[in-house]
């Protein structure tokens, strides 16, 4: 019988080899990072070590790195406390934070007409689709582009960027906020002054020292094509699919798209049905981004692109990784399929 495939990568990338390593060997490291005594100095060292693999990882050298409990927390302390614009189509941690009064296109693409005073994500994480930023803007969020394209937050020309570890084979529950070196920002958690007094409290040791290995490791990967595989998977995917599904839209298949992602929508079959049959046949998809896949409603995001909320509930997301196979692809397509004609035939 064949195993369970996991084809969820934008929830989550399964933990790194080099991540796990890294984190057991900090495990050992007994010092607190604030302590000046050598254990202190041993814990601080594995700190400033993977600030520096994440630095070179997103190409942020000469900019501040700010490690906290991940992406969420890094839009809170970006955008907290500011007026800033923004579109309907950006994760529900930046969104909550903005006036959503920026349209997106039916391509998924948002024009920003005063870019330092908004934010802007860089890749959708249901779509996929990238977004051609203006320079200049105050906030980008990079968490899902960050280690599956070239980027770097050196040639982004954004005053900070969110990052998090889990999204690259890192642990779950850290990530960053880069920023510009100089840029002034009130820290939302006081007390100890840690990570430059922007984010206080005694630093994850374990998840930093994982975060900054799998971001190396993220970044070798990128390097050595490993991303351009998956594309051809993702496109053998969409291939399959469209060729027996023709009723189904494929969202944002002419625009600009991560290498592993897919967004299809059959209209009549829910996407929350897709999901739970999928998973009982042993794929792991989801029906959007995962902080919101288990709320039944209308994506945000595809409505926001101008699909009714018929069509916008009958999405799924399929994305693919770097320990996705052909065989894989191909199992799903075939499941997916017989799963649809079964759906149709008992709403005929």
């Amino acid at each position: 019988m064949a195993g369970r495939v996991y084809l969820d990568y934008n929830a989550t990338m399964p933990l790194r080899p080099e991540a796990r390593d890294a984190m057991i060997a900090a495990m050992e490291v007994v010092g607190n990072p604030s302590s000046v005594h050598a254990e202190g100095r041993a814990a601080k060292s594995l700190v400033e070590r993977a600030r520096a693999q994440v630095a070179a990882a997103f190409g942020a050298e000469g900019a501040d790195i700010v490690f906290l409990s991940g992406a969420t927390e890094a839009a809170a302390l970006a955008c907290g406390g500011r007026e800033l614009f923004g579109a309907e189509i950006e994760h529900d941690a930046v969104r909550c934070w903005i006036d959503p009064v920026l349209a997106a296109d039916g391509a998924g693409q948002v024009r920003v007409t005063e870019p330092q005073r908004s934010a802007l994500q860089l890749a959708n994480s249901e779509t996929g689709i990238i977004q051609s930023l203006p320079d200049g803007l105050a906030v980008v969020d990079a968490t899902q582009a960050f280690g599956k394209i070239p980027i770097a937050f050196n040639w982004l020309g954004c005053e900070m960027a969110l990052i998090s570890a889990h999204k690259v084979g890192g642990p779950k529950g850290i990530g960053a906020l880069v920023m510009k070196r100089g840029t002034d920002i009130a820290a939302q958690i006081r007390g100890g002054g840690q990570e430059m007094g922007r984010r206080s409290g005694t630093e994850n040791v374990i998840g930093i020292a994982g975060f900054g290995a799998a971001a190396e490791a993220a970044a070798r990967d990128l390097d050595a094509g490993v991303w351009d595989r998956v594309e051809k998977l993702r496109n053998i995917l969409d291939s399959s699919l469209e060729a027996d599904a023709k009723e189904t839209i494929f969202i944002g298949k002419e625009a600009r798209r991560l290498p592993n992602t897919t967004c299809f929508a059959t209209p009549g079959w829910k996407g929350e049905t897709q999901v739970m049959q999928m998973d009982l046949a042993g794929f792991a998809i989801s029906a959007g981004s995962a902080c919101s896949s288990g709320k039944v409603k209308a994506s945000a995001v595809l409505t926001a692109m101008g699909l009714d909320k018929a069509t916008a509930s009958s999405a799924i997301r399929v994305s693919l990784g770097p320990q996705t196979t052909e065989d894989d692809v191909m199992r799903f397509a075939e499941t997916w399929q017989a799963k649809w004609n079964k759906h149709r035939a008992r709403a005929a």
